[in-house]
């Protein structure tokens, strides 16, 4: 089997992995929800807001509405991580994030000489500044 098509049946099996079931029905509902939807709208406008007012010198920079905006887009971000789809998303998302990290680790030693057999994909700390093994 050539790596092109090991890699078509790794997606495969990544889109039959309950992680990866569990997050897109997680990013569906999350898609379909409309109050979080606009939640998330207004926190990114009040996230531009903020960085608008920032990148005035410090002078122009008007502290009162930066002071403001920074406490409504604090409000806006612990509606949304309240949310229940947001954090069934946000636990899926993790899963997810897993095994990516796992597959890669997988690859990265196999490139590095391992053995795809028994290289220890879990040996990673996620931290790539204490690690020299993926290369």
């Amino acid at each position: 089997m050539d790596a092109i098509k090991a890699a078509r049946e790794l997606g495969k099996a990544i889109q039959a992995d309950e992680r990866y079931i569990e997050y897109n029905k997680a990013k569906l509902a999350n898609d379909a929800d409309k109050e979080l939807q606009d939640l998330i709208g207004e926190f990114n406008l009040k996230r531009q807001q903020v960085g608008l007012e920032m990148s005035k010198s410090p002078e122009e920079q008007n502290k009162e509405r930066l002071d403001e905006a920074n406490k409504e887009m604090q409000r806006l971000y612990t509606l949304i991580m309240s949310n229940e789809h947001m954090a069934d998303y946000t636990m899926a998302k993790q899963g997810m994030d897993k095994l990516v990290s796992e597959v890669n680790s997988i690859i990265s030693l196999c490139v590095n000489g391992e053995d795809p057999d028994t290289c220890d994909y879990t040996a990673c700390t996620g931290s790539c500044a204490t690690c020299g093994g993926c290369g």
